[in-house]
């Protein structure tokens, strides 16, 4: 193969860069054999966001903290009471 010359292999890449027709990548193809046969569903640009679950106000969660707090310190004074007999 015979050596190029900078000048030649730059028009051959912008020959081949202005071609009018450029094979799609093989994903495209792929995705175009799978929407022929089964098209996707039109999403919107901004779908409207899901319902909002209420959340647990802070005092809820502290009652929560500090009552297992208390019970788990009730259980260990509870078993050292009667492991002393």
């Amino acid at each position: 193969m015979p050596e190029q010359d900078d000048a030649e292999r730059e028009f051959d890449i912008k020959w081949a860069d202005d071609a009018e027709h450029k094979e799609p990548s093989a994903r495209a193809r792929m995705l175009a054999a799978r929407w022929k046969e089964n098209p996707p569903a039109p999403q919107p640009f901004r779908a409207a966001p899901g319902p909002r679950v209420p959340r647990r106000s802070s005092w809820v969660s502290t009652v929560i903290v500090f009552g297992c707090v208390a019970g788990l310190i009730a259980l260990i004074g509870y078993i050292n009471y009667r492991s002393s007999y």
